[in-house]
């Protein structure tokens, strides 16, 4: 999987909050992508309580999912081991996040022709009178 911080940062966005600085979403993101480096997945034990509620949250945006294995050691007993790895969908989402960002970025100013029906002598500048820049002013 090939999850890069611009992508998590913008699924973080719009699974948490559109209006969210990207600042505190790309610390977010680069917290929770520093745990896996390299790696589709890591243990569970590796990480801090509260890394770990980061994680769940991150689990509840669905974007992370845990799987566990069990292994016997070596006096018979079973030794259950959890991990958390990015779900499958996550790339898809933080791709499709990415998409509607620079649709975002493209969109014209709704406020851009909002002068644009005004009548044209409501300002002095504007309706070509004088303007009393000149006047004195005592």
């Amino acid at each position: 999987m090939g999850l890069t911080l611009a992508q998590l940062t913008q699924a973080i966005r719009r699974k948490v909050d559109e209006d969210m600085e990207v600042i505190v979403a790309e610390s977010i993101a680069e917290h929770a992508l520093g745990f896996f480096g390299f790696s589709n997945r890591i243990i569970d034990n590796a990480l801090e309580p509260t890394d770990r509620n980061l994680f769940y949250q991150l689990q509840d945006y669905d974007l992370l999912t845990t799987e566990s294995e069990e292994t016997t050691l070596w006096d018979g007993r079973e030794w259950r081991i959890h991990y958390w790895k990015f779900k499958s969908s996550a790339e898809a989402f933080a791709l499709s996040a990415m998409d509607s960002r620079v649709k975002k970025d493209v969109d014209v100013d709704p406020y851009a022709g909002i002068y644009n029906d005004m009548p044209r002598d409501l300002w002095r500048e504007r309706s070509g009178q004088d303007d009393d820049w000149e006047e004195p002013l005592f």
